[in-house]
């Protein structure tokens, strides 16, 4: 026996014609069980009425995990796409295009000050690659002045990685 999935306009709805407490109880519950249901909800009581802080927050952690990479190749890798995790999971929580591309972006610059300019390895290589393809993506489909603003960080970004890395072209990844 299985208990059927009910989509979220199902759940929507039963959601709506529930008393506060019973509500109160089903999150607790909900929150018991997994841990990033428990992350989520104290993101969403605590932390998203300030969401700029909480970007800062991010950023200040990831600069420091950056600056713990092994000097492996091998194990920085393994190390760096596990702070990517850690920012995919906060922009799951925040939600928010502007704060996911300024995550990226603080990402790529952090990665261009602690990974060797001189590493072949090329999966640990390719991570720089990815995330800045993302942001550009993510550049594109933004407003127009947001785009401007961002754009031009972006820009800073890919000649910061052409000056360091030889293996890094600029022309591939303009906007």
């Amino acid at each position: 026996m299985s208990i059927p999935a009910y989509g979220l306009q199902d759940i929507k709805k039963e959601v709506q014609h529930l008393p506060h407490e019973q509500l109160a109880e089903l999150c607790l519950r909900l929150v018991r069980y997994k841990k990033e249901n428990k992350e989520l909800l104290a993101y969403l009581l605590f932390e998203a009425n300030d969401e700029h802080a909480f970007v800062e927050k991010v950023k200040a952690e990831v600069g420091f995990m950056m600056s713990q990479l092994p000097s492996h190749s091998y194990l920085a890798s393994k190390s760096v796409r596990k702070v990517l995790r850690l920012i995919s999971k906060y922009v799951k929580f925040i939600a928010s295009k502007p704060a996911e591309i300024e995550l990226l972006l603080n990402f790529c610059f952090n990665y261009l000050q602690y990974i060797n300019r001189n590493t072949s390895y090329k999966p640990l290589r390719m991570i720089l690659v990815r995330q800045i393809q993302k942001t550009n993506t993510n550049i594109k489909k933004l407003h127009e002045d947001l785009q401007f603003d961002y754009s031009q960080e972006y820009n800073r970004l890919i000649d910061e990685a052409e000056n360091k890395f030889t293996w890094f072209y600029k022309n591939d990844h303009l906007l």
